[in-house]
C-alpha cells in the first residue's frame, strides 16, 4: 500500500515537471481556452438490436466551446454542438448548468473542477485530482509505456453529491502517464448510479468517459494537449431482465486558443443565473415520452459537458463537469 502510494506521488511529481514546473503553474491565476469539436460516431444498443451511426465529413454534428477558469476553483464554460447550447460554471462554491431543456440549475455538493480543463488543458488541478491515487500497473496506450493512476471517491464524497432518489454508489478515476514523457495520455472515469424510484424497481446508470490525450504544445511553458478525442458511454440497466439500453457517443476535439493571465478576468464573470433554481435536475432522469426524440442530442452535450468528478485538494471530492 505505501509503495502503491508513493510510486503514485512520483509519477505525479514526474507529471508537473513535464507540464512546466510548480513554479510556472502557480503562477498562472487565470486561463482562457477556445476549442472546436466533432460528433464522430454514434451507437444506441438494446437487447434485441445495435443502431450505430458513423458520421461522414459531411454528416458529422459540429461545435465549439469557450472555456474561462480562475482561481481559486472558479470556471465558465459554453458549448455548442448540433444545434443545442450548454452553459455551466461554478463560483468557487456553487455548481450551475444551464441546458435548453432544464433551464439554470444547481448540482448538488461542493466546488469541483470542469472535466474539459481536465483533458490536457489544465495541469495543476489534474496533479491535484491524482494527489492521494495509487499506482496500480502499467498499460501500453497506443504504442506508448504508461503507469496506472487509481483514485476512488470516498463513501462520505458519495454521499455528498447523491439526491433524492438518486444515489451515486460509485466513482473511479484512472490516469494513465507516459513513462517517456511524464504526460498524460489517457483518462477514464466512470460512475454508477441508482435510482430508486416509490415502489419501483432501482434502475442503474453507468457512465463512462474515455478521453485520448494527443498534440501537447509547450503555451508560455505550460505543455497543454492541443487535440484528442473522448468517448462516452451510457449504460441503463434493472428494472426486468434483458431491457437494458447502452449509449455510445465519440467526440474528436481540437484546441484553437490558449491565454494565460487574462486581465480584467474577475469574480463577477462567473456570477450564476439570476434565475438559478436550488436542487439539480437528474441527469439520467427518463425524458416525458414527448420528448424522447430529442433525448439522444441532449446526451450528446450533456453528456460531453459534465463537470468530472469534485476535486477537492485534501478530501478527494471529484465529479467532473462538463
Amino acid at each position: 500500500m505505501l509503495y502503491e502510494s508513493s510510486s503514485a506521488q512520483y509519477i505525479v511529481q514526474q507529471y508537473t515537471a513535464a507540464c512546466g514546473g510548480q513554479k510556472l503553474q502557480s503562477s498562472i491565476k487565470n486561463a482562457y481556452a477556445m476549442g472546436k469539436l466533432k460528433m464522430v460516431a454514434s451507437e444506441f444498443e438494446t437487447a434485441s438490436r445495435v443502431v450505430k451511426y458513423k458520421h461522414g465529413a459531411k454528416a458529422a454534428e459540429s461545435g465549439g466551446f469557450v472555456l474561462w477558469q480562475m482561481n481559486p476553483d472558479m470556471w465558465y464554460v459554453e458549448l455548442a454542438v448540433g444545434g443545442s447550447k450548454v452553459h455551466a460554471g461554478c463560483n468557487g462554491e456553487l455548481v450551475w448548468r444551464h441546458t435548453p431543456w432544464f433551464g439554470a440549475h444547481a448540482a448538488k455538493g461542493p466546488a469541483r473542477p470542469l472535466r474539459r480543463a481536465l483533458q490536457g488543458l489544465d495541469p495543476r488541478t489534474t496533479a491535484s485530482m491524482f494527489v492521494d491515487a495509487k499506482c496500480i500497473g502499467e498499460k501500453n496506450i497506443n504504442g506508448e509505456d504508461c503507469f496506472i493512476l487509481k483514485q476512488c471517491a470516498d463513501p462520505q464524497t458519495l454521499k455528498a453529491r447523491s439526491e433524492g432518489p438518486a444515489e451515486i454508489i460509485r466513482h473511479v478515476l484512472f490516469g494513465f502517464f507516459s513513462q517517456k514523457t511524464g504526460l498524460l495520455i489517457h483518462m477514464e472515469d466512470s460512475h454508477l448510479t441508482r435510482i430508486q424510484t416509490n415502489g419501483g424497481d432501482a434502475v442503474y446508470w453507468e457512465t463512462t468517459i474515455n478521453s485520448f490525450l494527443d498534440d501537447y504544445r509547450s503555451v508560455d511553458g505550460i505543455m497543454i494537449a492541443h487535440s484528442g478525442r473522448s468517448v462516452v458511454t451510457l449504460f441503463r440497466f434493472g428494472e426486468v431482465a434483458m431491457s437494458h439500453t447502452k449509449t455510445r457517443m465519440e467526440e474528436a476535439w481540437t484546441i484553437e486558443e490558449v491565454a494565460f493571465n487574462v486581465p480584467g478576468l474577475s469574480n463577477d464573470c462567473f456570477i450564476p443565473p439570476a434565475d438559478l433554481r436550488s436542487g439539480s435536475v437528474s441527469e439520467t432522469s427518463d425524458p416525458p415520452q414527448s420528448e424522447r426524440g430529442k433525448a439522444g442530442r441532449r446526451a450528446k452535450v450533456a453528456a460531453l459537458e459534465k463537470p468530472p468528478h469534485e476535486g477537492n485538494r485534501g478530501n478527494f471530492i471529484w465529479k467532473t463537469e462538463i
